[in-house]
């Protein structure tokens, strides 16, 4: 049986996600066996491109011509497409401040003689068909593990889609939110994480994006009446989706 030929990709991002897949130690055997990385920059000296791939995980948010010109160079040239991490799915904190003029964020970090190279980051999803997405900041292993394996069968996996709430109760966590009045957003954010942060008394930050199925309104009006207030609990939700239209239904 052929083995699938994969890429993997980092556009402006951290690294993080691929790092993911390379910390998979006890597996990393079994990755290699099972599939033909045709391009992983981060991982392989290899620069010789393949002219088709199976599947391309892309990371980060596309911020750049190059990042563009990437995006679109696997796209075409690969059956399917999958966004690896709350970057490449949502925008992630490289987009979190679209909302001021470019040359303004640029003179503010690198001084006024800086030359402006970049437009806003968007997620992938903005420029090209994006056929599947593994969420999170970074992603968990067992997710990426899981839809490695799934594309090696030709089908993807199904991955949760309800709140961390979910995983929460689960654990039998304390409540943050109900119990100690703490601006947590598990009720809106996709779970998959097995509410690690909750689990050791630390909010819920939102990095794996909305779950699915949210009254986001409903979850907001809960919050302003708890005592936050509203600048501060859109601030939170966009954080790591800044384009997330809270006023929706999800």
């Amino acid at each position: 049986m052929k083995k699938p030929v994969i890429a993997f990709a980092g556009l402006t991002a951290c690294s993080g996600c691929q790092l993911t897949l390379l910390n998979c130690e006890a597996e990393l055997a079994v990755v290699a066996e099972g599939f033909t990385f045709g391009w992983f920059p981060l991982a392989d000296s290899v620069r010789e491109k393949c002219l088709q791939y199976d599947a391309a995980l892309v990371e980060g948010a596309v911020s750049t011509p190059e990042d563009l010109q990437t995006l679109l160079w696997l796209r075409s040239c690969s059956t399917q497409l999958i966004a690896v991490g709350t970057c490449a799915v949502w925008g992630g904190i490289a987009t979190i401040r679209n909302s001021d003029p470019r040359h303004e964020v640029a003179s503010t970090v690198y001084g006024p003689a800086t030359e402006i190279r970049t437009f806003n980051p968007r997620p992938l999803s903005s420029f090209v068909t994006v056929d599947f997405a593994v969420t999170g900041c970074p992603p968990e292993k067992h997710e990426l593990l899981a839809t490695l394996s799934s594309v090696a069968r030709g089908t993807l996996p199904p991955l949760p889609g309800y709140p961390v709430c979910t995983d929460c109760r689960n654990r039998e966590n304390r409540c943050l939110l109900i119990e100690d009045n703490q601006l947590c957003l598990g009720p809106l954010i996709r779970a998959g994480c097995n509410a690690r942060c909750p689990a050791v008394g630390i909010v819920c930050e939102g990095c794996r994006g909305p779950a699915q199925e949210t009254n986001v309104a409903a979850e907001l009006e809960l919050l302003v009446e708890k005592g936050f207030s509203r600048e501060e609990i859109v601030s939170r939700l966009h954080r790591f989706y800044p384009e997330w239209d809270h006023e929706q239904h999800y």
